[in-house]
């Protein structure tokens, strides 16, 4: 199993988990030709696709999910809540999934898991080969004792590190969002992604992966530095997805 991130931000989320012949698109917040460019740029096309597979509606998630369904006759698998988030027409082939089972798609086993965030039915997920496990947490406003359990025994984490604390409090957002973002339902701070790897058993893990960092309220070496000192490594030792070069395959 490897996997790739064609973009990860506030500007637009979408990634590549791939086992043998089948790979997935999980998110697509890009434009349609972006999305062509940025797969293209991974080797990858979107006749390669199996299925677009979407965490939750908003547009950073959603947003080029239809375009890009309906020009290349892609399916789509979300849970019904976030199916009626779609703002244009839902995609002619939508399949719903439930936010508590697990279900395949070709040759990859994935667990969704529900999770705190201010929108319909969102949930983030966990893939397998058979072999190896690859986690993909992001817009979480709060771990969970659930997210945890999911986690155990993954052998490749994607952790959402939006913002520093810090640096959310004394930027420029206003107050509102301030407590949408770094409140229960918002997203993941440094701190919090750290105190989720920190809870586990990590003995497995081979990559760990900083994503969904906001451009205004947090740094690399940040997010970095954070998760290092919980897992007992070098900041080098890990890697963040950034939005406009996304991160090249990585293989388990």
């Amino acid at each position: 199993m490897r996997f790739a991130w064609l973009g990860s931000g506030s500007r637009g989320n979408a990634a590549l988990v791939e086992s043998g012949d089948t790979c997935i698109l999980l998110d697509c917040g890009l434009g349609l030709r972006e999305t062509e460019t940025r797969l293209g740029r991974l080797g990858k096309s979107p006749a390669d696709l199996d299925a677009v597979l979407v965490t939750h509606e908003h547009a950073d998630h959603i947003g080029g999910v239809a375009r890009l369904a309906a020009r290349h006759s892609i399916t789509v698998r979300c849970t019904v809540g976030t199916a009626r988030g779609f703002r244009q027409r839902p995609p002619e082939d939508l399949q719903p999934i439930s936010p508590h089972e697990a279900f395949e798609i070709g040759g990859l086993s994935v667990r969704p898991m529900p999770v705190p965030h201010d929108a319909r039915e969102p949930c983030q997920f966990v893939f397998s080969d058979g072999a190896s496990r690859l986690a993909v947490v992001t817009d979480l406003g709060r771990p969970t004792t659930h997210v945890m359990a999911c986690l155990e025994g993954c052998d490749a984490i994607a952790v959402e590190c939006n913002h520093d604390a810090g640096m959310l409090a004394g930027g420029p957002y206003p107050p509102a969002l301030k407590r949408r973002v770094g409140g229960p339902l918002g997203h993941l701070s440094n701190e919090q992604a750290a105190t989720l790897l920190g809870a586990m058993d990590t003995t497995r893990l081979k990559h760990v992966v900083a994503v969904h960092l906001s451009e205004i309220n947090n740094t690399p070496a940040l997010a970095l530095q954070g998760l290092a000192e919980v897992l007992g490594c070098e900041a080098r030792e890990l890697e963040a997805a950034d939005q406009e070069n996304g991160l090249d395959w990585r293989s388990l």
